[in-house]
Parts: C-alpha cells; structure tokens; sequence
C-alpha cells in the first residue's frame, strides 16, 4: 500500500523541472491566469493601431483560454507546446515588463528630432 501510494505521489507531483535554478511551481495555474490578465490590462492601455498590443493580445488571450479550461499543468504545458509550465510563467512575466515598457516608451508617437538619412548604411559615414 506504501508503495502504490508513493508512487501515485510520483506520478501526480512533479518533482523537479529539470533545469538548473528553475524550482517547481506548486500552483502555476493561478499564477499564469493572474501575470496574463495582468498583461492583458497592462495592453489595454495602448492605442489600437499598435501591432504589438494586437498580436500580443491574441497570444495572451489564446494561452489564457487554455489555462482557465485546463486543470492539469501537464495538459497545459503540451497544449501551448511552449515549454514547461515555470518556463511559461517566466515568459509571462517577461511579456508583462515588455508591455509596461511599451507604455512608457510610446513607440507610435513620433520621433523627437528626425533620424539621420544615413543612418543604415554600412560603414557609417564620418
């Protein structure tokens, strides 16, 4: 009875991601809905002609579905085949810093002063 308990302790808690300096996460499912409606605001916030909320948005929004309807972190992972599940929540809290960058960066508002007219050609002229 210990063994077959033991082992349906194995095989349901994962133990180990695999990867060096990448602990286990106990409750993924909550974290990732939580940083992708977080990323989610966070790109509500810029305007609508911005290629990057719009493809970003449709990312975001596809791998929350997945999270919110999937209860296994196993399924999860195969389903958005990006990684393990804490690799996929550093990607997240990756996306979530680059859409608050955005927001300070503005990069559809124009250009302070105009760019140099060579400034793609190669060498650089003096």
């Amino acid at each position: 009875m210990v063994f077959l308990s033991k082992l349906l302790f194995e095989t349901i808690c994962k133990r180990s991601t695999g990867l060096p300096g990448l602990p286990v996460c106990e409750r993924p499912r909550h974290i990732l809905s939580q940083l992708y409606r977080k990323t989610l605001r966070v790109l509500n916030q810029l305007p609508d002609e911005c290629a990057y909320k719009n493809y970003t948005r449709d990312i975001i929004l596809y791998r929350l579905k997945i999270v919110d309807e999937t209860p296994n972190p196993d399924q999860i992972e195969q389903k958005i085949n990006s990684g393990q599940v804490e690799e996929l929540i550093i990607q997240a809290r990756n996306e979530l810093k680059l859409a608050r960058n955005f927001c300070e960066w503005k990069p559809w508002e124009n250009l302070v002063e105009m760019a140099p007219v060579d400034q793609w050609k190669w060498p650089p002229s003096k």
